[in-house]
């Protein structure tokens, strides 16, 4: 059995039975620890069942949930001149995100952080729908010499992680202006619905500082005094001492990815990019590229398997979806050239990164058991509601 995506040569585990899961389209060769239960249903969708009550709340339970929440959010942002945080892309969830808010009666503060890698479409979707519907935009700009030199690091680590850099980041940045401000709830554009599956050998390191840190010492070279960061024990200050949640508020709503990029487009002038996260440049390139060229890593997988799982695509749509190539190939040539002078790396050097053998988080320093502690107990807390979804 060969993997879904024919027309691209990934690696594969040498001996390895072929099975796919009989609901979603993760397999073995998308996820080589995929273990699957009796009846043929893979790990990642026995997950999303076990968790989905806990994370998503849908009709009249997410209307009366959401309405709740909103009033807390008021109520703590009163006398202040924005009562919550968003983090803004130009991408579809986070740009929805900004007008439900504001459906809502809600003050936010967008937030957004230039790395150096946004479209001219993004900058444009970002200005245009946060004008027509009235949000104040606050952006910092990475020092750009710190931020090169993490991400080239961590092409070196020969790692999948090549995007935290970003990821963590955006994180740090909205926990701190949050702090700073004295604004308690972060509303994020993450979702239950279209961004369930978490896979740690595809990308791991969002919340572990002690990782990232470890991949730069060892292949960075320009001191990072600038770049947003957090550690665990800040996260647990503003967490525990601050006060300060992160709300997914798209797990109130019945969100359908396809009907808000419809909403987006007739009522906000909205513009699409053609793939999920080709906002960004180097995201765009990476995920198409490089993840699946060097770590036979294809995240349509998980992103369309979770569009499964929510109902709002069949399976048979997905597989359709995956005999197409990441994105075109002529803007994959485009993007390499791009990225590769943007970085400083010679053809050359970037080769030979694409050539180097496949690493894990696992080959550095790093704190995986704490944060997925962490993380699971958030989850606890969210089933027992005293977190908000």
């Amino acid at each position: 059995m060969t993997s879904l995506t024919q027309n691209l040569t990934y690696p594969t585990t040498s001996g390895q039975t072929y099975r796919a899961c009989t609901r979603c389209i993760m397999d073995t060769v998308a996820d080589r620890s995929i273990t699957f239960d009796e009846q043929g249903l893979c790990c990642h969708c026995l997950r999303y069942d076990g968790l989905v009550n806990a994370r998503r709340l849908r009709g009249i339970r997410g209307r009366e949930a959401l309405r709740t929440l909103v009033e807390r959010i008021s109520a703590a942002g009163r006398g202040r001149e924005y009562d919550c945080i968003i983090g803004v892309s130009g991408g579809v969830d986070s740009t929805y995100v900004a007008w439900l808010v504001k459906q809502q009666g809600l003050r936010p503060l967008a937030v957004h952080f230039d790395n150096g890698w946004n479209s001219e479409l993004a900058t444009k979707n970002i200005e245009r729908v946060l004008r027509n519907i009235g949000i104040d935009l606050h952006t910092h700009v990475v020092d750009w010499e710190e931020f090169r030199d993490l991400q080239r690091a961590f092409l070196e680590a020969s790692t999948p992680d090549g995007e935290i850099p970003t990821d963590h980041a955006i994180g740090a940045l909205l926990w701190k202006e949050a702090a700073a401000r004295g604004i308690k709830y972060i509303i994020s554009g993450m979702n239950f619905a279209t961004e369930s599956i978490s896979v740690p050998d595809w990308s791991y390191g969002h919340s572990d500082w002690r990782y990232i840190r470890d991949v730069h010492r060892r292949f960075g070279s320009v001191k990072l005094t600038t770049y947003p960061h957090f550690s665990l024990p800040y996260l647990i200050y503003v967490n525990v001492l601050r006060g300060i949640r992160i709300v997914s508020i798209l797990n109130y709503v019945d969100y359908d990815k396809g009907e808000a990029m419809e909403l987006l487009r007739n009522q906000l002038g909205w513009k699409d990019y053609g793939g999920k996260h080709h906002e960004s440049i180097y995201t765009r390139f990476y995920q198409g590229y490089v993840l699946p060229r060097k770590f036979g890593v294809d995240k349509r997988y998980g992103h369309l398997s979770d569009l499964i799982n929510a109902g709002q695509i069949t399976r048979a749509q997905a597989l359709a979806e995956m005999q197409k190539p990441p994105y075109a190939e002529e803007l994959q040539q485009q993007d390499l050239a791009y990225v590769v002078k943007k970085l400083r790396l010679s053809h050359e050097q970037f080769e030979h990164i694409m050539r180097t053998p496949i690493k894990s988080f696992r080959d550095y320093r790093n704190l995986y058991e704490p944060v997925q502690w962490l993380r699971n107990g958030v989850n606890r807390l969210r089933k027992h509601q005293l977190y908000p979804r």
